[in-house]
This record gives structure tokens, C-alpha cells and sequence, in this order.
């Protein structure tokens, strides 16, 4: 007779029971104790020796390169950094002389040069926003013409279209004495635009410690209502509050006499302006130029992760009644982050070198500022140093947050 049980139903005694007491069945032998732990040891031991290996080449080749150079009598030394610079400076965000030290105009050009590409990155990932949206419209004009903008602009060099866009500036807007008279006294002329600037007369201490209060409170109210809305599905508004709660703050600050803030406007001095902020034809151009040139690189990118969603859940996002722009904003944008935040990455990286197309228009970035150094003091070897180390640091930042952002974004339990 057969037997009609089936073998995967049968019940496995547990290691405990009479079966593995009387021997039939032998529980599987525990892996020997450290054996995890040898594993581990031996997988780092081969990076670490290649570690060490790149590190004692790049030693000896240091060495090497140091002791070629005294024998020609060029030795490595970075004491010129205190010597005073001697020269001027187009532009800077902090207050500078020529009788400032090297090491202090390195500084000037290391700020210019952030500020610029800051700046430029905020232009160019609205732009690419933008851009990239428009790219997968259902509207054939809006569609092809942002493909137009893309296909033209990526594939033009950087260099040609900032030149141009200086050119144009310089001759298409009215000399200082026309200049063209703007909202709460701003001036734009061939020498730059000219805008009003707060001068803090005491309170600056005050006026900080509020500022942070207000960010930590942006980012309490912003989580709450994130909690909330987890919970019971209505969603609170977040930035009217937060901008209520900042003028606020401001007007209690002001009217109590903790904190005097004054205004500085621009007036035509001569053949000059003075009083205000101004901004350079030369900072003007040089942002436009990559804001326009990496904003269409960029579009390339939103476009191919807006498309790597899932059609399905844009189409039921539709017919549950969303709007376009909803349906962009809540389900589509927030997939394609997770998909457009790796390469985005690479395009900050290069933003931030390509600001060094600033010295074919005389702005006085950090490759400018070297450049004249280099004339004067005859170290080039020790300045692009510095010049290395600085991108160097800088785009291993720029990397590490978008590791974090990537991390953020990413689907939980993968």
C-alpha cells in the first residue's frame, strides 16, 4: 500500500527533541568561533596593502619632485604666503588692500569664487527644473522648444557663451551717467547694478541669535506638520506661518531698539557709484552663462527621471482628480529625486570648476588671483597646490552631500 503523506508536511524535530537524543537526526555543526572575524581581517588586509603601497609611491615621488627642484634651486616653500600681495583686486566680499598678505587675496578669490558658483547653482537647478518638466509636456511647442534649448545650449562651449554674454552686457546696457533707475534705487549700467544694502548699527549679536531661533523653528513647525499630517491626512500650511513668524520676530527686535538696521542706497558719485551693493558686469556674466549652460544639462537629467517614474501612478494621480501641477509636485517629483540626485552630483562638481572661465572676463575668482600671484612671486608649483587642494575639498563636500541626499531619498527598506 502507498503511502499517502507528504514529505514536505512532515514536522522537523527541533534540536532539543528524543530524535536528535537517540541520534537519527545530527543538529548542523556551529560554525567555529571567530571565523566572521578572520573573514573580515582578511579582506581589508588586501586594501590595506594596496593602501600603503599608493601612499609610499606618493612619498618617494614627493620626495623625488622636492629634492629635483633644490637641486635646480627651486625649492618648495610656502613663506611668500605672508609677504604683502601688492596688487588690487576687481571685487571682494570682504574688505581688502594691497597691502594685505598673499594668503589674505587667496582668501578673497576663494570666497568670490563660492559665492559665484552658489549663486549659479541655485539659477541652474531651477532652471533645469524647469527645463526638464517643460521636456516631457503633452504641449508640442512648450516640448520642443525646451529639446531646442537643451540640444543648443549643452553643446556650445561655456567659454564662447560667457564672452558673449559679456559683449552683449557691456554694449547693450547705458553708460553710468544714463544708468537705468530701478525699484527702491537700484541702478543698472555698463559698470554693473548697484542695490540697496542693510547697515546693521548695533544689535548684530541679537540679530543672529534670532535668525537661528527662526531657522529652528522653521524646521520644528515643518516636522510637525509632517507628524500631523501622517496622522490625519490634512496637511497645515508651513511657509506663511514661518514667514509670519519671522516678520515678527524682525518687527519686535526693531521696535524694542535691541537692533538698528539702516539702509545704504546707491547714488551716482562723479563717474562712479557709491553707498549700496553692487554687482559686477563681469559676476553677472559669468553667472548667466553657467546658470544657462548647466541648466540645460540638468534639464537632460529631470527629464530622464521624471520619465523613469511610473506612468501608471501619474495616470491614476489624474484621475483621482490632481491637477498637472499636483501631480508633479506630490507623486512624480519626489519618485524622480531618487533617480536624478546621483548625476546631479557630477554636474555641482563641474559647476564649481568651470567657474574658472572667470579669468577670460576679469573676475577675480581664485584661478585669477593665482594667476597674478604667480607673475609676481614665481611659485607656481606651490599655488596650484593650493589651488588643487581647495577644488579637491570642495567637490568631496559637494559629494558628500549628495551621498547624504541620496540616502535620504532613498526607499526604505533596500
Amino acid at each position: 500500500m502507498l503511502s499517502t503523506r507528504d514529505p514536505a508536511c512532515e514536522i522537523v524535530p527541533a534540536p532539543g527533541s528524543q530524535a536528535f537524543a537517540a541520534g537519527a537526526l545530527k543538529p548542523p555543526s556551529p560554525p567555529p568561533p571567530g571565523a566572521p572575524l578572520r573573514e573580515r581581517l582578511r579582506g581589508l588586509i588586501r586594501p590595506l596593502v594596496v593602501l600603503l603601497a599608493l601612499v609610499g609611491l606618493s612619498v618617494l615621488g614627493a620626495r623625488n619632485v622636492s629634492a629635483n627642484l633644490a637641486a635646480a634651486g627651486m625649492e618648495i616653500d610656502f613663506s611668500f604666503l605672508w609677504q604683502q600681495a601688492g596688487f588690487d583686486v576687481s571685487e571682494s566680499l570682504i574688505a581688502y588692500s594691497p597691502r594685505d598678505t598673499y594668503a589674505y587675496v587667496l582668501l578673497v578669490g576663494i570666497l568670490n569664487t563660492l559665492a559665484a558658483a552658489a549663486v549659479t547653482l541655485a539659477l541652474a537647478s531651477v532652471v533645469g527644473l524647469v527645463v526638464g518638466i517643460a521636456m516631457t509636456s503633452s504641449n508640442w511647442l512648450v516640448r520642443n522648444l525646451a529639446r531646442l534649448y537643451v540640444e543648443l545650449l549643452r553643446n556650445l562651449p561655456k567659454l564662447l557663451i560667457v564672452i558673449a554674454l559679456y559683449v552683449a552686457l557691456v554694449r547693450g546696457l547705458p553708460h553710468i551717467k544714463a544708468a537705468w533707475i530701478g525699484p527702491f534705487g537700484a541702478m543698472l549700467s555698463n559698470r554693473g547694478l548697484a542695490l540697496p544694502s542693510p547697515v546693521i548699527g548695533h544689535g548684530g549679536l541679537a540679530l543672529a541669535l534670532a535668525a537661528c531661533l527662526w531657522l529652528a523653528g522653521w524646521v520644528f513647525w515643518a516636522r510637525a506638520v509632517k507628524r500631523h499630517q501622517d496622522a490625519t491626512g490634512q496637511r497645515r500650511p508651513i511657509a506663511l506661518p514661518v514667514l509670519l513668524a519671522g516678520f515678527a520676530l524682525y518687527a519686535g527686535l526693531t521696535l524694542s531698539g535691541l537692533v538698528e538696521i539702516s539702509w545704504s542706497m546707491p547714488k551716482l558719485t562723479g563717474f562712479n557709484v557709491s553707498g549700496g551693493i553692487g554687482l559686477s558686469l563681469q559676476f553677472a556674466a559669468l553667472v548667466l552663462a553657467l546658470s544657462v549652460y548647466h541648466g540645460g544639462q540638468i534639464g537632460a537629467i529631470v527629464e530622464g527621471g521624471i520619465l523613469a517614474t511610473s506612468r501608471g501612478q501619474h495616470e491614476a494621480a489624474l484621475a483621482l482628480g490632481l491637477s498637472r501641477l499636483r501631480t508633479m509636485r506630490l507623486i512624480v517629483l519626489p519618485q524622480a529625486l531618487r533617480v536624478i540626485t546621483p548625476p546631479l552630483g557630477n554636474q555641482y562638481s563641474n559647476l564649481l570648476k568651470n567657474t574658472s572661465i572667470a579669468l577670460a572676463i576679469g573676475y577675480s575668482d581664485l584661478l585669477s588671483v593665482v594667476s597674478t600671484s604667480v607673475n609676481q612671486t614665481f611659485r607656481p608649483i606651490e599655488l596650484m597646490t593650493l589651488v588643487a587642494l581647495f577644488f579637491l575639498i570642495a567637490n568631496l563636500l559637494i559629494s558628500a552631500g549628495v551621498n547624504w541626499c541620496n540616502h535620504v531619498f532613498r526607499i526604505r527598506g533596500r
